[in-house]
């Protein structure tokens, strides 16, 4: 059950793998995500010290569930991850030249996910021919529907 999508990342990137991540979070945040107030639109991934982290993801503080703690919306939280896909992730993030996006904030089995997608940045032009590309694929179904 999709939380929040970050449909963005697949305009301004190819993404060539997904991988579901858990998350390390305050009792408020969990509670903020559960009624919905992130938002992952400007969020991105990095490495540091063979630990993965998510920056800039925004999550607004409800006001009955964080009274007694000072909520700071966008701290960096760490993504939790199995060593050998940190290394995968390591390894094709600085030889191959790709980058970590988050893409869904989700439930999985009661706790909350992150798929995060590595993803190689798209030229002007590459994002033109995937929007001509998707218009033609619905002037397509349209005459199809059309015809029949």
């Amino acid at each position: 059950m999709s939380i929040v999508a970050n449909k963005k990342a697949f305009h301004d990137y190819f993404i060539e793998e997904k991988v579901e991540a858990g998350m390390a979070l305050e009792g408020w945040e969990v509670k903020a995500i559960r009624a919905g107030r992130a938002s992952i639109k400007e969020a991105y991934v990095l490495v540091r010290n063979g630990e993965v982290f998510i920056f800039g993801m925004h999550i607004t503080p409800l006001m009955a569930a964080s009274t007694h703690v000072r909520p700071d919306p966008t701290r960096t939280r760490k993504l939790l991850l199995h060593a050998r896909q940190i290394s995968k992730l390591i390894g094709q993030v600085e030889r191959a030249g790709f980058t970590l996006v988050p893409l869904d904030l989700h439930f999985q089995r009661g706790r909350i996910k992150v798929e995060i997608g590595l993803a190689k940045g798209k030229k002007q032009y590459d994002k033109r021919d995937s929007e001509k590309e998707r218009d033609w694929v619905r002037e397509k179904a349209r005459l199809m529907r059309v015809k029949a």
